[in-house]
């Protein structure tokens, strides 16, 4: 029986991914480069442990530059960028439907705590997600599955007992690998990409109501 549902943060609850790829394609053509979209689409949902974009400048340039002021101008930009985002479409809906049928509410992020937990105030949502795992909490970030067991932890639940939704195939793997029922939601920037491995995929959260999701669900999930 489903007790729990866990939220990938970027690309799920709001569109960061857009922001962040404006962000870096300005640096990189502040130097008078580019940054392969496809390339890029690559690192969504990991962290630069999967593929570091600054490595890649540096190797397109052939020389070093300062990482810590190009970090400190991509992160202001990239937050000035994302602050200005809706929610996407179904998320407020679909935490008050969780909450209305007494299921737990968790974020499993391979963004920094203070990301996540900054954009979640500032929307009024903070309070919904008692537990909150993100890149601080673990030595791996997706696709492997460690944020999602320690978002299993936090709730005290086993992989049976939740679902969760995913906006990149690295996440999607990383729920997988943990033994968790994953439902694909792609953005604008992913909607290309292989989710061969999810459970069940959806164009948007408010394509189909939590109530209506958890009829489809497979019998030994209900």
């Amino acid at each position: 029986m489903i007790k729990a549902l866990i939220f990938d943060f970027d690309g799920l609850i709001i569109e960061t991914e857009e922001p962040c790829y404006q962000a870096w394609q300005e640096i990189y053509q502040s130097f008078g480069v580019t940054l392969d979209r496809k390339l890029y689409l690559t690192t969504i949902g990991s962290s630069s442990d999967h593929f570091n974009l600054y490595d890649h400048l540096e190797q397109l340039l052939g020389h070093p530059f300062d990482r810590e002021a190009v970090r400190f101008q991509r992160r202001r930009r990239h937050r000035e960028l994302a602050d200005a985002q809706p929610l996407l479409p179904g998320v407020r809906e679909y935490i008050r439907a969780a909450q209305a049928l007494g299921l737990k509410l968790a974020i499993a992020s391979s963004s920094s705590r203070e990301w996540v937990t900054g954009h979640l105030a500032r929307r009024g949502l903070l309070a919904d997600f008692p537990v909150i795992k993100c890149s601080d909490d673990v030595t791996r970030t997706k696709p492997s599955p460690e944020v999602y067991l320690a978002a299993l932890d936090g709730l005290g639940l086993s992989p049976a007992e939740v679902l969760a939704f995913e906006d990149s195939p690295n996440g999607v793997l990383a729920a997988k690998q943990a033994g968790i029922f994953c439902i694909a939601v792609p953005g604008p920037m992913t909607r290309a990409l292989d989710y061969s491995r999810a459970d069940l995929r959806l164009d948007s959260l408010a394509a189909l109501p939590l109530s209506m999701l958890l009829e489809k669900l497979p019998e030994h999930l209900k």
